[in-house]
């Protein structure tokens, strides 16, 4: 499976990302903020970073970047799209997930391990994650509390498009253990098609035991699980 990996100016996990997958044994490479094509890929990543140098806010202006305009006719076929920290503000910006990620409610940026529940484990996101498994992954954010109106919210719910959520060890949702002040505490959502996700943690930098957890494999091997059973039927 190939993967493309977003470069924009100040993206700092783009490498991350890259290695990542190929710790899993696939392949991907870069594509940098002005190209106009995506190339031949089977999932589009998102990665966090400062996206020129947040200006404005979050994701502001990489939504303005040529790629995005591919990215958004790749989801639109039903590519999948994975968009990690700051990948997830670019992609609500951009209109592909909805909602925002705003300042976090202590107006401190934090960089921390937090665990994560998954609210739904049928997507091409979740498919590989243990039933009843708190995911443990860093996060590295000044602006990650997730906000939307009250009727975006019950959608969400109501869909299933609440992916992840934040909670203690044990998988409780608990006040303590959102560490932004998100709403619901959610920490990641899908869209309605279910082909363009977004976190605020980071699965890049939980891909191998020698950073110690490889939780975050298992997003990256439900995308391939998905693609590969996508094949399988059109073959």
């Amino acid at each position: 499976m190939h993967f493309a990996v977003l470069q924009f100016p100040a993206s700092n996990c783009d490498q991350d990302c890259l290695h990542a997958v190929r710790v899993l044994g696939h392949t991907g490479e870069f594509v940098w903020h002005k190209e106009i094509s995506l190339g031949v890929a089977d999932a589009v990543i998102v990665p966090g970073g400062f996206s020129y140098g947040d200006y404005l806010r979050c994701g502001a202006i990489a939504r303005f970047s040529p790629v995005m305009q591919a990215v958004q006719q790749f989801a639109a076929n039903g590519g999948l799209v994975l968009g990690i920290c700051n990948g997830f503000q670019i992609l609500c910006e951009a209109g592909l997930l909805p909602g925002a990620l705003v300042r976090n409610r202590d107006l401190q940026f934090h960089c921390e391990q937090v665990y994560l529940r998954t609210a739904n484990r049928n997507t091409s996101f979740t498919s590989a994650i243990p039933a009843d498994r708190p995911m443990r992954m860093p996060i590295a954010h000044g602006e990650g509390c997730y906000f939307a109106d009250e009727p975006t919210l019950a959608g969400l719910r109501e869909r299933g498009q609440i992916l992840w959520e934040y909670c203690s060890a044990a998988g409780e949702l608990t006040e303590a253990s959102n560490p932004n002040g998100s709403l619901q505490n959610i920490a990641g959502i899908a869209n309605e098609g279910f082909n363009v996700a977004g976190l605020m943690p980071h699965p890049d930098r939980a891909s191998e035991l020698l950073l110690g957890t490889e939780d975050g494999r298992w997003i990256f091997e439900s995308m391939v699980r998905s693609v590969v059973a996508a094949s399988t039927r059109a073959a």
